[in-house]
């Protein structure tokens, strides 16, 4: 559980000015809000409502590692806001559709 006590500013990029990113991305791309409501449910630990620091964002351990995979070990890790808009644009087009 030590992983979860970590301030949010974690090695492989912070998950607060991560976030903040990306809700100044979306706030003007409402078509993106679903997609941004489930990818954050996707990231969000069970429960994180029990546990420091009781904001929906993903484990520290996690998060490093998605950075890593996506950015690699020697690069920042830091999404970008058109990173974070490509992605939801991303998880809307292979989204199945109702037949």
């Amino acid at each position: 559980m030590r992983d979860r006590a970590e301030p949010l500013r974690a090695r492989g990029g912070g998950r607060a000015a991560t976030a903040a990113r990306g809700i100044q991305a979306l706030a003007a791309r409402p078509s993106l809000w679903p997609e941004a409501l489930g990818a954050l449910r996707r990231l969000a630990p069970q429960r994180w409502w029990r546990h420091a620091p009781f904001l929906p964002v993903p484990d520290a351990a996690y998060w490093r590692f998605r950075m890593e995979t996506a950015y690699g070990s020697d690069a920042p890790g830091r999404p970008s806001a058109e990173d974070i808009v490509e992605y939801l644009r991303w998880c809307q087009r292979s989204r199945p559709r109702p037949r």
